[in-house]
C-alpha cells in the first residue's frame, strides 16, 4: 500500500490561463480549418478576423495573469527550452500573416497562416505536457487530446460560418464527425493513462465529474444534430446547435483540466515491510584499498 500526501490544487494558473487554451486553441485551429473549407479560394476576411480575435483574447488573458504584466517580453527569451516562448513567437508572426492574407485574398498567405495556427495549437499542448509537477498536464496523452479538441472547435466554428453563408459542402459534417470521434478516443486514452499512473485522487474525481457531461454534450448531442440535419432536413439549425454544443463542451473540458484537475504531484511512501533492515557486507571491487 502506498501512502500519498501533499497533493494540493495548484493556484499559479487560474481561469485566465484556461481562457488562453480555450479561446487560443479554438482560434488557431480555426485558421487551419477555414483554409481547408475555403480551398481552393481564400478564406473570408470576417472568418479570419474571428480567428485572430479568439487567439488575441486568449493571449490577453495570459498577459493579465502575469504578476508583472510589463515583463511579458521575458517570454521571448528562451525559445530553445520553453514552449511558451515558441507559442508567443508563433503568435507574433501569425497575426500579420493572417491579416495580410485576408486583405490581399492570398491563398498562399492564408495557407501559411493555417500552418502557423496548427503550430500554435501544438505549442499549447506541449506547454501543458512540460509541467512535470502536475500529473494531469504532464501525461503524454494530453497532447493529442488538446489538439483533437482544438480541431473540433475550429471545425465547429468554420462549419457554422459556411452554413450561414449557404456555402457548406456535404463533406464538412463528415470531417466534423471524424474529429468528434477522435476527441472521444483521446479522452478515454487520457483518463485511462491517468488512472494507470495513479494520478492524485482530486484529479481523477474532477475528471469523473465531467465524464458523463462530456460524453453527452461533447459527442452524442453534436453527432445527433448533424445526423438529424440530413434525416429531417432541419436546414442550418442542426448544424448550428451541434457546432455550438461541441464548441462549448471543448471549452469546458480544457477549463476542467487546467483549473479543476490540476492537482500537484505530492509525496508518497512505498509499501512498508515488517522486521529489521538486513545489513549486507560491502561490495569489494578491483583496485579498492585493503581495509583491515
Amino acid at each position: 500500500m502506498t501512502i500519498s500526501f501533499g497533493s494540493k490544487l495548484q493556484t499559479n494558473w487560474d481561469w485566465r490561463a484556461a481562457f488562453n487554451f480555450m479561446f487560443g486553441g479554438s482560434g488557431s485551429a480555426l485558421l487551419l480549418m477555414m483554409a481547408i473549407f475555403a480551398a481552393p479560394q481564400a478564406a473570408p476576411l470576417a472568418l479570419a478576423l474571428v480567428a485572430l480575435v479568439l487567439v488575441g483574447f486568449g493571449l490577453l488573458m495570459v498577459w493579465l495573469e502575469i504578476g508583472r504584466p510589463w515583463r511579458f517580453l521575458h517570454v521571448f527569451f528562451h525559445p530553445q527550452t520553453s514552449w511558451m516562448t515558441r507559442e508567443g513567437s508563433v503568435g507574433t508572426v501569425l497575426f500579420p500573416v493572417t491579416i495580410a492574407g485576408a486583405l490581399m485574398h492570398s491563398v498562399m498567405l492564408l495557407a501559411f497562416a493555417a500552418v502557423l495556427g496548427f503550430v500554435f495549437l501544438y505549442c499549447q499542448a506541449r506547454i501543458l505536457k512540460a509541467a512535470a509537477g502536475i500529473p494531469a498536464w504532464r501525461e503524454p496523452a494530453i497532447v493529442p487530446l488538446i489538439i483533437s479538441t482544438g480541431l473540433v472547435e475550429g471545425t465547429a466554428i468554420a462549419m457554422m460560418f459556411f452554413q450561414g453563408m449557404n456555402s457548406a459542402a456535404l463533406w464538412m459534417p463528415g470531417l466534423f464527425t471524424l474529429f468528434i470521434a477522435a476527441r472521444l478516443w483521446m479522452w478515454f486514452a487520457y483518463r485511462d493513462a491517468l488512472a494507470r499512473g495513479k494520478a492524485p485522487a482530486g484529479t481523477l474525481q474532477a475528471l469523473t465529474k465531467m465524464h458523463r457531461e462530456f460524453i453527452i454534450a461533447g459527442c452524442i448531442v453534436p453527432l445527433l444534430c448533424v445526423l438529424m440535419t440530413f434525416a429531417f432536413e432541419l436546414g442550418s439549425w442542426g448544424t448550428f446547435l451541434g457546432g455550438a454544443v461541441a464548441l462549448i463542451s471543448g471549452w469546458r473540458l480544457k477549463y476542467a483540466i487546467v483549473v479543476k484537475a490540476s492537482f500537484k504531484q505530492g509525496y508518497g511512501i512505498g509499501k512498508l515491510r515488517k522486521g529489521r533492515p538486513i545489513i549486507k557486507p560491502p561490495v569489494r571491487r578491483a583496485g579498492d584499498p585493503i581495509q583491515l
